[in-house]
C-alpha cells in the first residue's frame, strides 16, 4: 500500500470512528425516537398458503365457464395474457392469489417515492431476443434503432449516473467489483475470471447455438455443460485455481443477486451463465447498464396489465384443478367472500411455481421436491440523511463488502428532481443455507424488531448513523422469493416433468421451469406456453 492510500484509509478509519462517538449523545433521545419509529411487515399471503395445504376450503356455491382461465398474475401469466391478445384471443379469465399483480414484480409507495417489492431491474437485453426487444418497443422504452441497427432506449429509463458502488476496505469505490486495495494476485485473478467468462459469452457448439443463452431454451444442449450443470459454483472456482477472498466474495454476491443462493450451493453452470447469458451487443460500446425504475420491475409488469383489464380476479386462490369430459376444471377459493366458485375452460394456463401446483394437482410432489427457492427479505426504508464514508457519491446500486445482506438501492436515483426532502432506499437480503426448508419455516417466527435490528446492524457497516436517521422501514418477506438452481437441476429431469402439459388441457409457465429467475425467463415461458396451447409450437411467434 502506497503512503497515499495509507492515510486515505487512515483518515475515513477515524471518520467511521468520530461519525459514532458523535452519535453517542444522541443516544438517549432516539431511545425515545425508536419507540415512535414506523415499522411495518408485510410479505406473501403466506396464511392462505397454509390453507392450501390443508384444503380447507368451502365447496363451490358458483360455476361459471371460460375458454382460457390463466392461473397467476406474475410476470409469466401476463405475459401470456399479452400473447393471447396478439394472437386475437381475449376471451379469457385472470385469477390471481394476492390483491394486486405482478408477483415478484411488485412495487410499494409512500408519500416520498416508489419502491420495489421485488425484482427492480433489467438489463439490456440481447440482440437475439427478438420477442423482448419488441415488447420494449410496444411500451417506449425503445424509442427506434440507429442507422447500424441499435436500439435507442429511453435515457430515463436506463440508470442515471452514478449507478453503482462498493463499500470496501473502509471507502466507496466505483463499481461492484473489489478493485481498489486489492493484492497484485488478486488483481490478476480478477482479470483471468472476468477473460473466462468473456470465453464463455461467446462460446458456441457445433449446431452454432451458444453455450450460455437468454433465455435458456435457447440454449446448446452440450455435454460439456452437463458437466458444469453437476457441480457447485464453489467447485468449478477451486476447481480452475481460484483463491482469490475479493473474487470469491464478489461471485458469491452475484450468484445470491440472481438465484438467492450463494457460491456454495448454486451450480456452475447457473454461475457461469449469469455473466455469459447476457451478450452485451444492444449498443455498439457494449455498454453494460439496466433498464430500471423507482418501482423496479413493477413497472414492466404494470406495462403487461393492460392486456388483462376487466379480466383478472384478485384475491382469488385455485386449490384443485382437475380434468373431466374433455374439459378442465378449477376450484377457486375467493378470500373476498369466503366462497367458492368452480371454473369449467377448455384450457388452463398455471402460471404458478410448481411448490403451489403441487396442492393443485396430483401426483406431483415427488418432482416438485427438487425445486428449491430462496426466502428474501427486503427492507425500504424512509432517512433524513445518508452520511456516508468516503468521496464517491451515492449511487442508485450500493453493495457493502462483508454485510451478509445484498445492499440497498437508491429508489429516488431515476427522479429528476435532484433535491429530496428525505431518501427512500431499499435493502436486500436472500436466506443463503443448505436447509431452505427450515430457514423458510424460521422466518416468521422472528418479531419485526428482530427483522429491523438486522438490517441496521448490516447497513451500519457503511453508515454508522442510519438508525438515528432512519423515520420509517418497511420489512417485506418473501418465503419463496425464487428458483434457485442447484447442481443437476437445470439439465434434470424434474423440470422436464414438471413442463408437460395434462391431456392437453391443463399447460404451465413459470420462471421455475427455466431454473433461473429473472424478467426474460418468465416472459418468454408466457409466450412460449401460449404457443404451445393454442398452435402446438414452442417458438416465440
Amino acid at each position: 500500500m502506497n503512503g497515499e492510500n495509507y492515510n486515505n484509509s487512515r483518515r475515513n478509519f477515524f471518520k467511521i470512528v468520530a461519525a459514532s462517538l458523535l452519535a453517542i449523545p444522541f443516544l438517549d433521545s432516539c431511545k425515545e425516537k425508536a419507540i415512535s419509529l414506523l415499522i411495518r411487515l408485510s410479505g406473501t399471503n403466506h396464511i392462505l398458503g397454509h390453507q392450501l395445504r390443508v384444503q380447507n376450503f368451502p365447496k363451490p356455491s358458483q360455476e361459471i365457464s371460460v375458454p382460457y382461465l390463466i392461473v397467476g398474475g406474475g410476470i409469466s401469466g401476463l405475459s401470456a395474457a399479452r400473447q393471447l391478445t396478439k394472437k386475437g384471443i381475449t376471451n379469457f379469465l385472470m385469477v390471481e392469489l394476492e390483491d394486486h399483480l405482478g408477483g415478484n414484480s411488485s412495487n410499494g409507495e409512500n408519500k416520498y417515492s416508489k419502491y420495489p417489492l421485488g425484482a427492480h431491474y433489467l438489463p439490456l437485453p440481447n440482440m437475439e431476443d427478438k420477442a423482448l426487444l419488441e415488447f420494449l418497443e410496444e411500451e417506449k422504452i425503445i424509442l427506434g434503432y440507429d442507422t447500424q441497427g441499435f436500439p435507442k432506449f429511453d435515457e430515463t429509463q436506463l440508470t442515471i449516473a452514478p449507478d453503482e458502488r462498493l463499500f470496501y476496505k473502509n471507502n466507496w469505490q466505483e463499481g461492484v467489483v473489489p478493485k481498489e486495495g486489492n493484492t497484485s494476485l488478486e488483481d490478476e485473478e480478477l482479470v483471468r475470471f472476468f477473460k473466462l467468462m468473456d470465453y464463455f459469452r461467446i462460446k458456441k457448439d457445433e449446431k452454432g447455438k451458444y453455450w450460455f443463452m437468454i433465455p435458456l431454451s435457447e440454449s446448446s444442449r452440450d455435454e460439456t455443460l452437463k458437466e458444469l450443470d453437476a457441480i457447485t459454483m464453489k467447485q468449478w472456482f477451486e476447481n480452475n485455481h481460484f483463491s482469490s477472498i475479493p473474487l470469491y466474495n464478489y461471485i458469491d454476491y452475484c450468484c445470491k443477486d440472481d438465484f438467492g443462493l450463494g457460491i456454495e450451493y448454486v451450480s456452475a453452470y447457473a454461475g457461469i451463465h449469469y455473466f455469459a447469458g447476457r451478450k452485451q451487443n444492444t449498443s455498439q460500446n457494449k455498454q453494460d447498464t439496466v433498464l430500471t425504475w423507482p418501482e423496479g420491475n413493477a413497472k414492466l409488469a404494470h406495462h403487461l396489465q393492460k392486456y388483462v383489464k376487466d379480466k383478472s380476479l384478485k384475491n382469488h386462490l385455485v386449490y384443485n384443478i382437475e380434468t373431466k369430459n374433455n374439459k378442465a376444471i378449477a376450484k377457486i377459493f375467493n378470500n373476498n367472500t369466503k366462497s367458492s366458485i368452480a371454473i369449467t375452460a377448455d384450457k388452463i394456463l398455471l402460471a404458478t411455481p410448481q411448490f403451489v401446483n403441487q396442492y393443485l394437482l396430483k401426483n406431483r410432489k415427488d418432482f416438485t421436491s427438487k425445486f428449491h427457492y430462496t426466502p428474501w427479505l427486503l427492507a425500504t426504508l424512509v432517512v433524513s440523511e445518508l452520511s456516508d464514508n468516503g468521496s464517491y457519491p451515492l449511487c442508485w446500486d450500493n453493495v457493502i463488502y462483508g454485510a451478509k445482506g445484498l445492499g440497498y438501492v437508491y429508489d429516488q436515483q431515476q427522479s429528476l428532481q435532484q433535491l429530496q426532502d428525505k431518501k427512500v432506499i431499499t435493502y436486500y437480503y436472500s436466506f443463503s443455507s443448505s436447509d431452505l426448508k427450515r430457514t423458510r419455516r424460521a422466518l416468521y417466527k422472528k418479531s419485526k424488531e428482530y427483522w429491523k435490528q438486522m438490517v441496521f446492524d448490516d447497513l451500519k457497516i457503511a453508515h454508522p448513523t442510519i438508525e438515528i436517521a432512519t423515520e420509517s422501514i418497511e420489512i417485506h418477506l418473501l418465503g419463496h422469493g425464487m428458483i434457485s438452481p442447484t447442481p443437476g437441476f437445470i439439465y434434470g429431469q424434474a423440470k422436464k416433468e414438471a413442463a408437460q402439459n395434462i391431456e392437453n388441457k391443463i399447460y404451465f409457465a413459470h420462471s421455475d421451469l427455466s431454473g433461473i429467475s429473472i424478467f426474460e425467463e418468465a416472459f418468454h415461458q408466457g409466450i412460449n406456453a401460449i404457443n404451445t396451447m393454442i398452435d402446438g409450437t414452442t417458438l416465440d411467434s
